[in-house]
């Protein structure tokens, strides 16, 4: 998903692979010390919605805006290390007079359980969210992904299209690349994974989460006291890092098969992509796909990267409203 990165030298590893060595052999004190600190997180940032119940594991969700059957509704899914919080801060208000808005937690992230390994594939999220959402109602939704969870999005039309009424995808991860992911993901599959998540949930400063916040926002500039509201040290919990790891671990051969049925697609989808995104390739993804699917259109936006759905929140707004209008569903 992201672009290809130069992988570090072995020399530049040696005292990151010396320091894990170590935290290794410290196990039980990393692990309390990381007991505490998530304690603190969750306690800081509870559960902000309900929760149902999949196939035994539960799922968050929440629920706002308009009343069931009164509009049309609005499913809303997150992108990598993400949670429902990303669309509280400024989306879910936006949309909330005009719709019935449903966002969930994706399967392992935010409060949402994990289904183990099988969570690796979008299209298992994909259905275990629809499920979770027809447990509280659900009438032909909109059903919007942002980066990962666009591949989640287009899984969960694949499934149901004609109980779907249209998508909206923003910066979506949707097409096969070439290339492999950072040294991280490649640490995270090796037996070194578990301490190194241990060790970033036990000793990672909380201002140390800006930086990688800036980077997912290049070249804009992230909301003010984006991570508060966003709730990012959620996303060092160490059961949220190893499955985040896995599922864009996983991705490519999902997206491989997934991608052989995209010429089904014949519902409307509206696509906004930002030229400059720096994650998720605008020519990589967004052009190719709506290239191959005639329903697609893409509006592209000059200067803009991977978090449009905070710095282009009128050009999402206007996504979604020309979706509606395509699927006939008024207002």
């Amino acid at each position: 998903m992201p672009r290809t990165p130069k992988r570090p030298r072995f020399s530049r590893l040696m005292p990151i692979l010396g320091t894990l060595a170590l935290l290794t052999c410290c196990g039980p004190l990393v692990d309390e010390r990381a007991d505490s600190r998530e304690a603190e997180w969750e306690a800081d940032y509870p559960p902000i919605g309900r929760f149902v119940e999949v196939e035994g594991h539960r799922v968050h969700l929440i629920e706002r805006g308009q009343p069931r059957g009164t509009a049309p509704d609005i499913v809303l899914i997150h992108g990598a290390n993400g949670n429902v919080r990303d669309f509280t801060i400024d989306l879910v208000e936006r949309l909330e007079d005009d719709y019935r808005v449903i966002a969930l937690d994706r399967p392992g992230l935010g409060y949402s359980e994990s289904w183990g390994p099988a969570d690796s594939d979008p299209r298992l999220q994909a259905r275990v969210l629809r499920e979770a959402a027809e447990q509280i109602g659900l009438n032909r939704p909109i059903v919007l992904g942002h980066s990962y969870g666009g591949a989640v999005a287009t899984a969960w039309a694949l499934q149901a299209q004609d109980e779907t009424a249209a998508l909206v995808l923003l910066a979506a991860a949707l097409e096969p690349w070439d290339g492999t992911l950072s040294f991280w993901y490649d640490l995270n599959q090796t037996s070194l994974g578990e301490p190194v998540r241990a060790a970033l949930s036990a000793f990672t400063p909380e201002a140390a989460i800006d930086a990688p916040i800036a980077k997912v926002f290049e070249p804009e500039d992230p909301p003010e006291n984006y991570a508060e509201a966003f709730g990012a040290v959620l996303s060092l919990r160490r059961d949220s890092q190893a499955a985040n790891n896995r599922q864009i671990n996983d991705l490519l051969p999902n997206i491989v098969e997934m991608s052989e049925s995209y010429d089904t697609l014949t519902l409307p989808i509206e696509m906004l992509h930002g030229e400059d995104d720096q994650i998720v390739g605008i020519d990589i993804h967004a052009r190719p796909f709506a290239e191959r699917v005639p329903s697609a259109h893409l509006v592209t936006l000059p200067g803009a990267g991977h978090m449009i759905q905070h710095t282009r929140l009128d050009a999402v707004l206007a996504a979604i409203e020309r979706a509606r209008q395509r699927a006939g569903l008024g207002g």
